[in-house]
């Protein structure tokens, strides 16, 4: 691609977060570098504070990477808002550092722009989402909207073997955490994301803020591959503990008046009671405490929150 023909091309600026996790990380930059030689872009790599300083371990085999080390980990959204500092893109493609592009990824991320630019309110795409293994798949085609007190929902096509079933663009409630395709002039608008989290459901209460004024869209001409939980492990402490302390911080932030009260009640004196008692008679005394650890965290910050 010449110089005249990318200075007139809408820039991506690909932003991802590691921690302790460089050799995923640059599978996936190997990916971007490998199959996007015809799209006008940059990759932004923040290092969440890892045990030690992989950005530069990062940038030694690519060279072209942008980004920082940070001293401290600043969660998912933290990590990705300092991304946000130095990208200079018009779409901002927030994607985890456990994934991987396809081949055709070029195409797919142009088909994305072409999209966005024929539909102004367009708040953002997620991708369909496939597992590594097996490759066919599916982890996300869309979603329902989570409900109102229970604070769950469901993951269309979720497991389910990829025969074409979900090939047409459909709005969704919420972006997929692992690949978001957002254009600059929309985080313009509504902000970065929320950092009260730190790892899970800041991409739901982000989604919340953009579909006010917006609309997103699940975007199944573009795919990535994901390497789900590679970071954190299916089922550990550490994500059992997010999980809940989350779920009712959200909904706390994002239910009102009645509704708020009647998903925190459930959420505190009914669904963690009834999760903690299955745990502790399958012997997982490690993710009881982590659930127990998260009510206490959540419960905690409410008061904060409700008396200043």
């Amino acid at each position: 691609m010449n110089e005249m023909e990318q200075i007139s091309q809408p820039k991506v600026s690909f932003i991802t977060v590691n921690f302790n996790g460089a050799p995923d990380t640059m599978n996936l930059l190997q990916t971007i570098f490998d199959n996007l030689r015809n799209i006008c872009f940059e990759v932004i790599v923040i290092d969440n504070a890892s045990d030690t300083d992989e950005f530069q371990l990062i940038r030694h085999s690519y060279p072209l990477v942008k980004g920082a080390h940070l001293p401290k980990n600043l969660g998912f959204a933290g990590g990705n808002n300092k991304g946000l500092e130095i990208a200079s893109g018009d779409y901002l493609y927030f994607i985890n550092n456990d994934t991987l592009l396809p081949k055709d990824a070029a195409l797919q991320i142009q088909s994305m722009i072409s999209f966005c630019e024929a539909n102004p309110k367009v708040g953002g795409l997620s991708p369909k989402i496939l597992y590594h293994t097996p490759r066919n798949l599916i982890q996300f085609a869309g979603s329902t909207p989570l409900t109102p007190i229970t604070i769950r929902n469901k993951q269309i096509g979720h497991r389910e073997i990829d025969h074409g079933q979900y090939d047409q663009i459909v709005q969704i409630p919420y972006f997929h955490g692992a690949a978001m395709f957002v254009p600059k002039t929309v985080i313009e608008q509504i902000g970065n994301m929320p950092t009260c989290y730190f790892l899970y459901y800041e991409e739901l209460d982000w989604s919340n803020s953009i579909t006010k004024c917006f609309q997103l869209f699940y975007f199944p001409a573009a795919q990535i591959v994901h390497l789900e939980s590679a970071s954190t492990g299916i089922g550990s402490p550490l994500k059992t503990y997010y999980i809940t302390r989350n779920r009712i911080i959200f909904a706390y932030r994002q239910r009102k008046n009645s509704v708020r009260l009647l998903a925190l009640s459930y959420l505190i004196l009914v669904a963690f009671p009834m999760h903690l008692c299955l745990l502790l008679f399958k012997l997982k005394f490690k993710l009881a405490a982590a659930m127990v650890k998260g009510v206490w965290s959540a419960c905690r910050r409410l008061m904060v929150v409700s008396h200043p």
